[in-house]
């Protein structure tokens, strides 16, 4: 009996025009620039702030922007994104995390340019800005308004990533000292948040999942009164990681 469907296959097989020259048919494509834009945070004195500088396109003068470039032709994503923070702050060593891809075709007046937006969390006091070209600041969050392109839109996502990561992993406890108090801990989670917790269910919710660490010390030459000290177990965290849950505030 002859299989009709084998039959059909080789008819669509014979029919089929293979592509010969893939450049052509690239070099046929539209050609859009792609961008990289470097969102990064940092903590300092229980306020998160992030780094900005000033704009050098004259439509958006004296208005503040991300840190950010165009890839080079032969250039990964995630090295165009190292490069552009070394070159505009001088920093190395600095872990970007791909948050999302903004491509409104309106993003930018000059025409259609795809940015893709990496974001990171940084203790300020540990990393130095070695260059500080076009006014570049660590710049408050929550003082923030109108920026440059779409890139407030481009923040605003980055801080919700931010906030979703914090909670579902304890990424911000890097930021604290190796000794910290609770008060410590929850004004760090208040500051990303941009809420007010309250303290018997914040320290109820830590304490429930077993990572934190009693020093027996206390705080010393605080202005209000002094709180235990505890350090959280890195090591315990990396054995149970299951055990950490979202902490859903």
């Amino acid at each position: 009996m002859k299989n009709s469907n084998n039959g059909q296959m080789v008819d669509i097989r014979k029919k089929m025009n293979l592509i010969k020259d893939p450049k052509k048919l690239v070099d046929s494509y539209q050609k859009f620039p792609i961008t990289v834009d470097c969102v990064i945070f940092g903590f300092e004195e229980n306020v998160l702030k992030i780094l900005l500088i000033r704009s050098d396109l004259a439509e958006f003068k004296d208005k503040w922007t991300l840190l950010g470039d165009i890839i080079k032709p032969n250039e990964e994503l995630d090295d165009a994104a190292d490069r552009v923070l070394f070159e505009r702050t001088g920093m190395t060593d600095v872990f970007l995390e791909q948050v999302r891809t903004f491509s409104n075709p309106i993003r930018h007046p000059g025409g259609r340019v795809i940015t893709v937006a990496y974001a990171s969390l940084l203790d300020i006091g540990h990393h130095q800005l070695k260059i500080t070209d076009n006014e570049l600041h660590w710049h408050p969050l929550n003082s923030l308004k109108e920026m440059a392109f779409d890139h407030k839109q481009i923040v605003d996502a980055c801080h919700k990533w931010l906030q979703k990561m914090i909670q579902e992993h304890p990424l911000g406890l890097n930021l604290l000292s190796d000794k910290f108090s609770l008060r410590e801990l929850q004004n760090l989670y208040e500051a990303i948040l941009g809420i007010q917790l309250d303290r018997r269910n914040f320290r109820k919710k830590f304490f429930s999942m077993d990572f934190l660490i009693d020093t027996g010390e206390m705080e010393e030459n605080v202005p209000h009164r002094p709180g235990k000290l505890y350090k959280f177990n890195f090591k315990k965290y990396e054995r149970n990681k299951k055990e950490w849950f979202a902490i859903d505030f």
